[in-house]
Formats: structure tokens, C-alpha cells, sequence
């Protein structure tokens, strides 16, 4: 028996592959839709699908593209008929590969592919998959005894501490820190909208700390050594926080350790 249903948008490496390793395990136990732009080349994804081939499903997802998002719906709708949890997870820091450090650095285009990745692609996600969560049993979460307070589903944007306006002392990387912080607005509009009615759906954005990946590679030499984690130890810190969510905890922003974040 599987305990519920999730999604994971960026699911082909980093923090997206982890969180449908651990949801996979003797742990949750959940059956994973991973959706990722290629799955041919995402070798550890598809070694994960022939280790639990009757829990994990792979599907080509862009979310750059409407299109995709929109058709990838109706496949799971089709196929699974609702969601307990979503995951938006992937994330561009910069086409470069790094934030600019000056206002000389920002062009239009790097702009509007982060924001496409990060922002658009998030929402449109929420947009098209929000019906099939508003269908989920719940799985997820810690179940109010208030029934005007429970919920269906959790949907889960990947956010960052720099995405905080009120935290931002040091300026500069402005696609991904613009990026985020609209995302997180994004979330709070969400939590709202999606808060109403008999099928609610809890809606956060998380913050998973400095973690050991691509995008953030540039940047391990500036990072203590016990602030820097392995995917494995930032998702196992999310999926605590995922765990306690409630609709008391909806639209707001939280870091790897519970605490809240200001927006």
C-alpha cells in the first residue's frame, strides 16, 4: 500500500531527485510522478524508476512551456485521477551559471529566463495541477481535528533565503533573488485562493539552505562547512517541515530548520 501520490517538477538531479528517493522509501512509502525536460539523460532518475518500477513514473515536462504543463496535467489526471503533494523544484540561477554581482551584469534576457524557470513555470504548475491536489486524501501534513481546517494537499515551492526583501543586505544576483521573491508572492496568492472552500491545499515556500549542487556550486568555498549540505540532509530537513504543515502554516515562507523566513 502506498501512503499517497506526489509530484516532483525537477526531478532529474539535486534536490528534486532526493525528495523522490525519500518519498519512495520503506519511510513514505508514496507512488512519485517525476517530471524533468529529459528524461533519456537523467541516468540517476531512471536507475531510481528500475529500483521501484511500480511506485516510480517518469514524464517529459518543460516548465518553461505551457503547453507542457497543461498536456502533462491531463496525463496524470487520466492516469492518477488526484495529487497529495507537488513539488516545484527546479531552479536557474543565472544563465551564466552565476549572479551578477552588479547592476552592469543584469540584461533582459537573463531576466526573463529566470523568471521563466523559477517564477512562471511554478505558477503556471500551480495553474494547471491545483485541481488534481484540491482531489488529494491528504496524505501529507499534520491533519487539523478542526474540519473547516483540513486539507487535501501540500504544494511546495522550492524558494531561497535571498528571495527575502527584508533580508537583503548585500544586493546584487537580481534575476534569482527577483525571481524568488515573486515566487514567494506567488505562494502567499496561492495559499490564499487555494485556502478557500471544502478542498484546501496547503501552500509554502521552502528554503533548503546552501546545498551541494549545481547551481550553487560556484559558491561552497564562502560556506562553513556545517552549513553546507548534501541534498540527502536538506530534503530530509523539508520533509520534516512538510510533515507538520497544516492549514495554520499555509502561505507563508520557511527555512531547512522550521524557522520562518520574512518575505
Amino acid at each position: 500500500m502506498t501512503r499517497g501520490i506526489a509530484l516532483i517538477q525537477g526531478a532529474s538531479r539535486g534536490i528534486g531527485l532526493h525528495f523522490c528517493k525519500l518519498l519512495v522509501s520503506s519511510r513514505y512509502k508514496t507512488k512519485v510522478i517525476a517530471t524533468c525536460r529529459d528524461p533519456q539523460s537523467a541516468t540517476d532518475l531512471l536507475a531510481l524508476k528500475q529500483q521501484h518500477p511500480d511506485v516510480v513514473s517518469i514524464l517529459r515536462l518543460d516548465v518553461t512551456s505551457q503547453s507542457d504543463i497543461q498536456e502533462t496535467a491531463q496525463v496524470v489526471a487520466q492516469n492518477f485521477g488526484s495529487l497529495d503533494l507537488l513539488v516545484n523544484s527546479s531552479a536557474m540561477l543565472h544563465p551564466s551559471g552565476k549572479g551578477e554581482t552588479s547592476l552592469r551584469e543584469v540584461s533582459a534576457e537573463g531576466l526573463s529566463l529566470a523568471l521563466a524557470t523559477n517564477t512562471i513555470g511554478p505558477l503556471m504548475m500551480a495553474k494547471y495541477f491545483s485541481p488534481l491536489l484540491m482531489k488529494g486524501r491528504g496524505a501529507f501534513g499534520a491533519q487539523s481535528s478542526d474540519e473547516s481546517k483540513r486539507h487535501n494537499a501540500i504544494l511546495v515551492n522550492m524558494s531561497a533565503k535571498v528571495g527575502s526583501i527584508s533580508d537583503n543586505g548585500l544586493g546584487g544576483w537580481y534575476s534569482y533573488r527577483m525571481s524568488k521573491s515573486a515566487l514567494n508572492m506567488a505562494t502567499k496568492c496561492l495559499s490564499i485562493e487555494l485556502g478557500r472552500g471544502k478542498n484546501k491545499v496547503v501552500c509554502v515556500s521552502l528554503h533548503p539552505g546552501t546545498v551541494e549542487t549545481n547551481l550553487s556550486r560556484p559558491y561552497h568555498k564562502n560556506v562553513p562547512k556545517e552549513k553546507l549540505f548534501t541534498p540527502e540532509q536538506s530534503v530530509s530537513y523539508l520533509m520534516t517541515i512538510v510533515d507538520g504543515l497544516n492549514m495554520d502554516r499555509t502561505g507563508k515562507c520557511y527555512s531547512w530548520n522550521g524557522s520562518e523566513l520574512p518575505w
